[in-house]
């Protein structure tokens, strides 16, 4: 039963949190706190504290936390479950009516608009990274990571997994300190 109450409790305020995880969080309070009584209002603070003191989205790692403290391992699987499938759903619906209409004419002046829209935002984030890259480590190790990257990926036809963790071991023995 705890299991139930664990995967509803994460599953409501998720699918009716418009706004991503912190609008979700007064609604995951009132469940925990007020419904179930699971925590106190002092200790959900506490959560929420934790949760966006770690990076990364933070309903999955409250519903994580609150999962694991109710039901253990398995408590936690399920709340993050919980907090991920409506918006699996939701994507899953939408894919299902994109994919229906695909040929369209409205869907396809979307998609004229939506691809440059997104090479243009895909070239901004680029420029930024290039550029908080060169402020935070020098041109040296921007460089190499750049053409290293370039190297691995377009030419030796590594898989970017590879590619990412050689780029961490890179900065872990070269920029350890930075």
């Amino acid at each position: 039963m705890i299991y139930w109450q664990i995967f509803i409790a994460n599953f409501i305020p998720n699918i009716l949190g418009y706004g991503g995880g912190p609008a979700t969080i007064p609604l995951l309070e009132h469940e925990v706190v007020d419904r179930y009584g699971w925590f106190t209002t002092r200790e959900f603070s506490e959560i929420v504290a934790l949760g966006n003191g770690l990076p990364g989205p933070i309903a999955t790692k409250m519903a994580a936390y609150i999962g694991f403290e109710q039901g253990g391992i398995l408590g936690a699987i399920i709340a993050v479950f919980a907090t991920i499938a409506p918006s699996i759903f939701l994507l899953l619906v939408l894919l299902g009516i994109l994919m229906k209409y695909k040929d369209s004419p409205q869907v396809q002046r979307l998609t004229k608009i939506v691809r440059p829209t997104i090479a243009v935002l895909l070239g901004l984030m680029t420029y930024q990274f290039f550029f908080d890259s060169y402020i935070d480590m020098g041109i040296i190790h921007t460089v190499i990571l750049i053409v290293g990257g370039y190297i691995l990926l377009e030419v030796r036809k590594v898989g970017p997994t590879i590619v990412v963790a050689l780029g961490l071991i890179y900065g872990a023995i070269f920029l350890g300190g930075a």
